[in-house]
């Protein structure tokens, strides 16, 4: 059976932490270990057929990354190696990281950017989730009330962080796995 391979992008390192909660709760039997997005080749993304990708916020609504202020490169660099991919038959989960107090008129906007990219390029995209808990004006990242993945705010309610990891990898979870027995 192929696994799941879990992406992120990360400047502070809150990104990189959460993923590794998700690969925890999974195990590596159902994961390998998380990957920063600026250490990876499209390649090694590409053999996935199961993903679960991770973003913080950054700018207004921007993908992390050199031009958005980031001190290391990202996702922004990232995905133009991307460019003309099929992955039409990948399924995909994101989660994204925001501070809703403090950035309430544009809150976790940074999701969408991935989930539109990743969409565009033919991958079914699952895993949203509600926005009941969290206390906001806008974000980009909903869609039909719900955030587009799962949406962490570390620092507004981290105490809320691993029940809500623990809830959503149990809605994910079964819809990656055909993915995966397909695949093998």
């Amino acid at each position: 059976m192929s696994k799941i391979g879990i992406f992120f992008g990360t400047d502070t390192g809150s990104t990189r932490l959460v993923a590794k909660k998700i690969f925890s709760l999974l195990g590596e039997e159902l994961a390998d270990k998380p990957k920063n997005i600026n250490r990876v080749k499209p390649e090694e993304l590409l053999q996935y057929d199961a993903l679960i990708l991770g973003t913080p916020s950054y700018g207004i609504g921007d993908l992390p990354g050199l031009g958005a202020g980031c001190q290391e490169r990202s996702w922004q660099e990232f995905v133009p190696s991307l460019h003309g991919a099929d992955l039409s038959g990948k399924r995909i989960a994101l989660f994204g990281l925001g501070h809703q107090e403090r950035y309430a008129s544009r809150f976790a906007s940074s999701l969408i950017q991935l989930y539109r990219i990743f969409y565009d390029y033919g991958a079914e995209m699952i895993g949203r989730w509600s926005t009941e808990g969290y206390t906001f004006e806008h974000s980009d990242s909903v869609i039909d009330d719900q955030f587009v993945g799962l949406v962490l705010d570390q620092r507004g309610q981290p105490h809320l962080t691993d029940e809500r990891i623990r809830v959503w990898l149990a809605q994910v979870t079964p819809q990656l796995l055909p993915v995966l027995a397909e695949a093998a």
